[in-house]
């Protein structure tokens, strides 16, 4: 009796250590990236335009699956009006115009694809590259942690008086709806503005929680790939895929939760400056804030954030690898049950951030799975982390870390039609000692 009651300890506590490593990273019973997504749209044929969509929609419009539209210049949604768009519809982004697409305060965009008929915004170039055209901006009036509103009209070469009305955000309604994002291909956005910097593939301004925002993929963008300024946002199964900067940029106070979501960086397409998966910031300027308004608030659980590269060893030696997530001063990021493989090193704490327990408390990571990173977590410029080591590497946050290759640690990464990027739990050696 005794040796089954041990052998049945035994047996529950790996089925519970198996259990606990499934549910890091990205999860399902089946890999949802399946079907609608796509790691190789060069490969793609959209057909040629059949419609235009040009200046401003004013009236409810509903685009049908049957026409290839063709995005031409700085085009905004206003006066209340909604946007519909039919499950495998095709919009093209227009190169020579640098085309773009802003859903306006009070108007809505509702492009609900579905996992076998996605929604797709691409470029019209023959050879496509990030930055062909511009990308999908949603303002709300949701509020920021800024003084008075905020705008976007520095995205738009054409300003005028109607630009800069169309190109506000913020406000008070936390809840408020901008409609649905579900299903969605976004790829080669993030056109370059003169004096600016980039578009981003998506910029969610003030938008609020009834918004639905799920399954989007962005590919090959040369901003941002997704953009979150202020307001309150719900991301789920979001896709980053080889974004030139950052692939998730949160600020201006922002409370968001990002869930099952997955960011794949090239260490061969990064901005020379240095991207990350993960910024997180409540301000640029101390003096364009308010703060007796909430900073950032950043909730993350079961999400994946890789370096795809063959040799990531030489590659963090070349300097083409920086940090996976960055965190900036006044700000609260909570992320669970997470994947952090292959940076340098996981985490950086910007330097205004001081080490004590006031501040790490809002600073947490549990349950996390580090691997192959070139150190964990650093306070920026500062190359002794042995607090923070001590920290985050108490058995109490159940934090695991590991120095596996892609192909042990992820069922099928190396596949590029179809990867699988959830854990292989079979192969995977993790401790709970911290390498550095």
């Amino acid at each position: 009796m005794k040796n089954f009651t041990q052998f049945l300890f035994i047996f529950l506590l790996i089925i519970g250590n198996v259990y606990g490593q499934q549910e890091k990273g990205i999860i399902g019973t089946n890999n949802w990236l399946y079907n609608w997504t796509e790691f190789n749209p060069k490969a793609m044929e959209y057909g040629e335009p059949t419609q235009i969509l040009a200046g401003s929609i004013t009236e409810d419009l509903t685009l049908s699956k049957r026409n290839v539209y063709l995005l031409s210049g700085d085009v905004f949604v206003t006066n209340n009006a909604s946007l519909t768009i039919e499950p495998g519809t095709v919009i093209i982004g227009d190169f020579a115009s640098k085309a773009s697409l802003t859903i306006s305060q009070g108007s809505k965009i509702i492009a609900e694809g579905t996992e076998t008929d996605p929604i797709v915004f691409t470029s019209n170039r023959s050879v496509k590259k990030a930055g062909d055209w511009g990308g999908i901006i949603i303002l709300g009036d949701a509020p920021t942690n800024r003084f008075g509103s905020g705008s976007v009209a520095s995205y738009y070469e054409k300003l005028n008086a109607t630009t800069f009305n169309n190109s506000n955000f913020g406000g008070e309604n936390m809840e408020s709806n901008s409609g649905v994002l579900k299903y969605v291909r976004i790829e080669y956005g993030g056109k370059r503005i003169k004096n600016v910097g980039y578009f981003n593939g998506l910029l969610l301004a003030g938008v609020g929680a009834e918004t639905v925002l799920e399954n989007i993929m962005v590919s090959h963008c040369a901003g941002n790939s997704f953009e979150v300024l202020g307001g309150k946002v719900f991301l789920h199964q979001a896709v980053s895929y080889r974004s030139n900067r950052n692939d998730y940029s949160f600020n201006y106070g922002t409370s968001t939760n990002l869930s099952n979501s997955l960011a794949v960086r090239s260490p061969y397409v990064s901005n020379s400056a240095g991207a990350r998966c993960l910024l997180v910031k409540s301000y640029e300027n101390k003096e364009e804030v308010d703060f007796t308004k909430p900073g950032t608030v950043l909730t993350a659980n079961n999400i994946t954030l890789i370096t795809d590269s063959d040799n990531i060893e030489s590659d963090i030696e070349r300097g083409l690898v920086k940090e996976a997530v960055y965190v900036g001063h006044n700000t609260t990021v909570d992320i669970i049950k997470s994947v952090i493989s292959g940076f340098n090193p996981a985490v950086i704490l910007e330097d205004k951030i001081k080490v004590n327990q006031e501040n790490l408390e809002k600073i947490k990571f549990n349950d996390m799975y580090f691997n192959n990173c070139n150190g964990n977590i650093f306070v920026e410029n500062n190359k002794n982390n042995d607090d923070l080591e001590n920290w985050y590497g108490n058995p109490a946050f159940l934090n695991v870390y590991s120095k596996s290759y892609h192909t042990e640690t992820f069922i099928d990464s190396k596949n590029r039609r179809r990867p699988d990027y959830r854990l292989r739990i079979n192969e995977i050696i993790a401790s709970n000692k911290v390498n550095n």
